[in-house]
C-alpha cells in the first residue's frame, strides 16, 4: 500500500494550484478579452492581423503557435483554413483546421516564392526595401560607376532609355542606379551611422568601356548624371518573419522615415539608428513611444521655467531588415501620430 504524507499531500496540492494558477494567468495575459474562439482565414489577412484577434500582443503569437514535426509545412496558412483556440493543461493553444485533418501551427521563416499563403506582415508595404542597398558605408559610393550623359540628346534618364557610364568592366551585369542621400545619425551621440542611398531604377550593362553604355530596365525617379551604380547580388530576401523581443535591452530612435511622409502612421517604413550589432534583427519587435514634448509653465512667474511631459506609447513596429548600425521597421499598429526622433524600446 502507497502511503502518502500529510506534508507530501499538502505540497503537491499547491503545485498543482499554482500551475492551474499560472496556466489561467498565462491565458489572462495573452488573450483579448473578446477573442473568437474560431475564425475563417480571409484572403489579405496576415499573420500579425489574425493573432491580433486572438491576442493582447499580436507579436507573441509564438506563445500559442505550436510545433509539429509530423506536418508537412504547418506554418502555411491560407484563405478558407479554420483557425481554433483550445486549451491544452489549460493553456491556449491555436489550431487549423484544413478539410478534415486538424494540425497544429507554427510560425517559420521562410523565403521561397509566395505560394498564396498568408504572409506575416503586409509584403506589398515592405517589398521594395528587402533587398535594395539603402544604407552604405562612408566612401562605399566614391569609387563606383557614374553617369555621365543620357543617350538621344536626353537631360534626364528613365525606363527604356540608354546612359553612358564611367567606367564598368564587363557587359551582361545588372545593377541598381542610385543616388548619395544624408546621413544616417545617432538620436543622442550624433554620430554618423551611414549613409542613405535614393534608389533610382534598374539598369543592364550593354557595353563594358570607359564610357559604357546601360540601358534602363525600370525606374522609379529620373535618373541625372552623378548617379552611381552598385552591382547586384542576388541575395534571398526574407518574406515571413518569427516576431520577437529584443535579446537585450535596446533604447533607440527613429531617424528617419521613407517615402517622404511627415507624419507616421501606420503601415509606414522606419529606419531606426540601432542595427544588428545592438541586437535588432528581422523579426524583432519594438514598442514606440512618442516622446513627451517640453513645454513653458505658464503658472510659475518664471518665464524661462519649463518642463518635459513624460514619453507617452504610440505603437509597434517589427523590423525586417537589419544592418550593423541602422535597420528598417514596418510601424504595425499606431495609437498616435509618430514622429522622426520618437523612441523606440523593448515591448
Amino acid at each position: 500500500m502507497l502511503i502518502i504524507s500529510k506534508s507530501i499531500s499538502h505540497q503537491l496540492l499547491i503545485l498543482l494550484l499554482c500551475t492551474t494558477f499560472s496556466a489561467a494567468s498565462l491565458a489572462e495575459s495573452l488573450l483579448r478579452d473578446d477573442h473568437p474562439k474560431r475564425y475563417t482565414v480571409q484572403k489579405g489577412d496576415t499573420l500579425w492581423d489574425i493573432s491580433g484577434r486572438f491576442l493582447r500582443s499580436p507579436w507573441r503569437w509564438p506563445d500559442i503557435w505550436h510545433v509539429n514535426p509530423q506536418v508537412a509545412n504547418p506554418h502555411l496558412i491560407y484563405p478558407g483554413d479554420e483557425l481554433e483556440l483550445v486549451y491544452i493543461n489549460g493553456k491556449p493553444q491555436l489550431r487549423m483546421k484544413r478539410g478534415n485533418r486538424t494540425v497544429k501551427l507554427s510560425p517559420n521563416i521562410r523565403s521561397t516564392p509566395w505560394d498564396g499563403s498568408i504572409p506575416t506582415i503586409p509584403i506589398d508595404a515592405i517589398a521594395p526595401f528587402l533587398s535594395r542597398p539603402y544604407v552604405l558605408e562612408e566612401g562605399q559610393l566614391e569609387n563606383a560607376p557614374y553617369i555621365v550623359q543620357f543617350a538621344d540628346e536626353h537631360v534626364l534618364g528613365g525606363a527604356g532609355q540608354r546612359a553612358y557610364v564611367r567606367s564598368l568592366p564587363s557587359a551582361g551585369s545588372k545593377y541598381d542606379v542610385v543616388r548619395p542621400g544624408d546621413a544616417y545619425k545617432d538620436s543622442e551621440s550624433g554620430e554618423i551611422l551611414g549613409y542613405e542611398a535614393t534608389y533610382i531604377g534598374n539598369a543592364e550593362a550593354t557595353r563594358a568601356g570607359d564610357p559604357a553604355t546601360i540601358f534602363f530596365n525600370s525606374t522609379v525617379l529620373e535618373s541625372v548624371i552623378g548617379d552611381r551604380l552598385l552591382r547586384i547580388e542576388h541575395e534571398r530576401a526574407m518574406a515571413n518573419f518569427i516576431p520577437k523581443a529584443p535579446s537585450r535591452e535596446v533604447s533607440g530612435a527613429i531617424i528617419s522615415v521613407l517615402n517622404g511622409v511627415s507624419q507616421i502612421g501606420q503601415f509606414n517604413v522606419v529606419v531606426l539608428d540601432r542595427g544588428s550589432n545592438d541586437g535588432v534583427d528581422p523579426g524583432t519587435v519594438l514598442r514606440i513611444d512618442q516622446r513627451g514634448e517640453t513645454i513653458r509653465d505658464t503658472v510659475t512667474p518664471d518665464s524661462r521655467d519649463t518642463v518635459t511631459l513624460p514619453d507617452e506609447q504610440a505603437g509597434t513596429l517589427m523590423v525586417f531588415r537589419s544592418f550593423e548600425r541602422v535597420s528598417f521597421g514596418l510601424v504595425l499598429d499606431a495609437t498616435k501620430v509618430i514622429h522622426v526622433n520618437d523612441r523606440v524600446l523593448n515591448p
